[in-house]
Formats: structure tokens, C-alpha cells, sequence
């Protein structure tokens, strides 16, 4: 990968990893018990006093690592979506994956409750199973002419959104208080996947699915261009374009499945790396993945600072965001 890098980039992933680290170390300060920078530090270290430990390193630490990470591959599963259907406006939420990973979420609440043991390992499956079902209708009816019709695919997308909310509203009826309430925070974006087991399953999905991607990055390159020199050269189209599904789908449906339902992570940080380094895969897909996870930290740290002690959920925060951009994009694509 270093070598599609010239001087420039480089410094620039440097400066927003360093910025990343800011967000972090500021994140794990502030709460109902406020830490000073130099407590921070210490107990980072090892040389806090109990209670400092137990609040960094089975609080606030995990809860930061899955907002990052799921910040990451939110928008590494939108940059994915917007190559393989040359949809400038293509999101995990804005496309209905995300509403259909909630309505599985919701299916699977009918049968087993929250605060099961096997609730947190069947998780991640239920809602990739929706997402994957949702993902493939979407393409399915936005086909005209042989190719994906952007336009069409978003307002699929938007209606096929709606109607799952409504779903899942409806099926909400039937829960007892505490089901309510988690949906009700799942549903607004709230990070509630903050403990160490989390973690780990989002590692364990980024790890799997990151180094695919990057091996694909040329292939989705070729995707950029039109379907026949894609077929001339030798693409597969239509392979390729299956399996690169399947990564985005999967990278999405597990980060909604820990941080909620949280859109336009995938529509904001690809569009400003193209901007930053231009649309070559090589080069802006490390700088989209950082920029991910600085926008989602920035947004939960501004959730818990703007209206204390409740906060904000992380969703609602990043809608504000990015529902402008996204009517800029539309307008634009109309």
C-alpha cells in the first residue's frame, strides 16, 4: 500500500491518526467522573487508583474501541457501495441495509431477550442476515437497463427504510418496558455494544474482512469505470461485484449490530478522502477508514458534552451531520 503513497498522503494519515488519538485520550476523560489528563495518563500506565482503573479499562476504554472501530467500517462499507454501484450517494443506511439489519435485530428480541448470554454472539448473524437480504432486494430492483440506476437505488432504499421502521415500531408494541428500550436506543444510534466482548467481535470482523478489501482495491478501481472496459479487461462484473456486497454488508451489518443504527458515516468520510487524495482505492480507503472513526468518536464525545449526564446518542448527532450533505449530494445527482 505504500507505494500508491506519495509524501503528502502519508502526512496527512499521519496528522488524523494523531488527531484520532486526541479524540480518544479527550473521550476518556470527560463523563460523570471527570479524569484529569495527567490521571488519564497514570492510569493509562498502570499507577491510577482503583476506581480510576475500573472506570478507564471496563468503561470507557472498550466503549471508545468499538466506536472507533465501527466508525471504520461504516465507512469503509460505504466507499464499497458507492465503487461497486457508481452511486455517489450510496450509504449502509441510506441504502436500507442498516433498517434491515434492525428489523432482524427486532425479530431475533421476539425470541431471545437482551440480557442473554447468547443475545451478544447471535447478534451480529441475525443482523447480517438482514442486511444481506435487504442489500441484495435494493440491487435486485434498482437494475435498469443492465446497470444500477442511482437515483432508483435511493429511493428504494429510503421507502424500504420507512417501511421497516414502521415494522419495527409495530412489532415493538408487543415487548415488555426494557425491550422498548433498547430498541429505542438502538434505533437512535446509541453505542450500547460497550463492553470488552464487543471489542473483540468487531476486531474479529475487521480483521477478517480488511485485508479482502484492500486486495480488492484494484478491482474496485476497474468498477469505477464504465462496464465495458471492466468486461474488456477481464473483470468478472458481476462476481466481483457480488463479493464486494458481501464485504460491505458485512462490515455494516456488524458495526449496526454493536453502535446502532448510525447512517451517513459511509456517505460523509469516503466523500471527504476523495477530496483530500482523489478516488484512487490505494490510497483514499485508509484515509475514509480514519476519517470514519474520528467522525463517529467526535460525535459521541459532542453527544455526552452537549446535554449531560443523559447525552445524545452518537446517530442522532451525525444525522445532524450528514442529512444536509446528503440533500447537497441529491440535488447535485437530480
Amino acid at each position: 500500500m505504500a507505494r500508491f503513497m506519495n509524501k503528502k498522503q502519508t502526512i496527512l494519515i499521519i496528522s488524523l491518526a494523531m488527531m484520532l488519538l486526541v479524540v480518544m485520550s479527550f473521550s476518556m476523560t470527560i463523563g460523570e467522573f471527570k479524569m484529569s489528563p495527567l490521571a488519564f495518563f497514570k492510569t493509562l500506565f498502570g499507577f491510577g487508583d482503583n476506581m480510576q482503573t475500573m472506570i478507564l479499562y471496563e468503561f470507557r476504554m472498550p466503549k471508545m474501541l468499538v466506536t472507533i472501530l465501527c466508525g471504520a467500517a461504516l465507512s469503509l462499507a460505504g466507499a464499497i457501495l458507492q465503487s461497486i454501484t457508481k452511486n455517489p450517494l450510496a450509504d449502509p443506511g441510506i441504502v436500507g441495509i442498516n433498517a434491515g439489519s434492525g428489523l432482524f435485530v427486532v425479530l431475533l428480541l421476539l425470541f431471545i431477550p437482551a440480557d442473554s448470554n447468547t443475545f451478544i454472539y447471535i447478534l451480529p448473524m441475525a443482523s447480517l442476515l438482514g442486511g444481506f437480504i435487504t442489500a441484495l432486494f435494493v440491487f435486485f430492483l434498482s437494475y435498469k437497463h443492465g446497470e444500477i440506476n442511482p437515483v432508483r437505488m435511493i429511493l428504494i432504499g429510503v421507502g424500504l427504510s420507512t417501511a421497516f421502521s414502521g415494522l419495527m415500531l409495530m412489532i415493538t408494541t408487543t415487548f415488555r418496558k426494557e425491550q422498548v428500550a433498547f430498541i429505542s436506543e438502538w434505533l437512535a444510534g446509541s453505542i450500547w455494544g460497550d463492553t470488552w466482548p464487543f471489542v473483540i467481535v468487531i476486531s474479529i470482523c475487521m480483521l477478517i474482512v480488511l485485508p479482502l478489501v484492500f486486495y480488492k482495491a484494484t478491482i474496485l478501481n476497474i468498477l469505477n469505470t464504465h462496464e465495458h472496459v471492466s468486461t474488456g479487461i477481464g473483470v468478472h462484473v458481476a462476481k466481483e461485484r457480488l463479493i464486494l456486497l458481501i464485504l460491505s454488508v458485512f462490515l455494516s451489518a456488524s458495526a449496526v449490530s454493536i453502535c446502532g443504527a448510525i447512517g451517513f458515516i459511509g456517505l460523509l468520510a469516503p466523500h471527504i478522502a476523495k477530496g483530500l487524495v482523489g478516488p484512487k482505492h490505494q490510497t483514499y480507503l485508509p484515509i475514509s477508514l480514519l476519517l470514519g472513526s474520528i467522525l463517529l468518536s467526535l460525535s459521541e464525545v459532542l453527544g455526552r458534552v452537549v446535554l449531560q449526564p443523559n447525552g445524545i446518542p452518537a446517530g442522532i448527532i451525525v444525522s445532524i451531520i450528514g442529512a444536509p450533505y446528503f440533500l447537497y449530494l441529491m440535488k447535485k445527482a437530480v
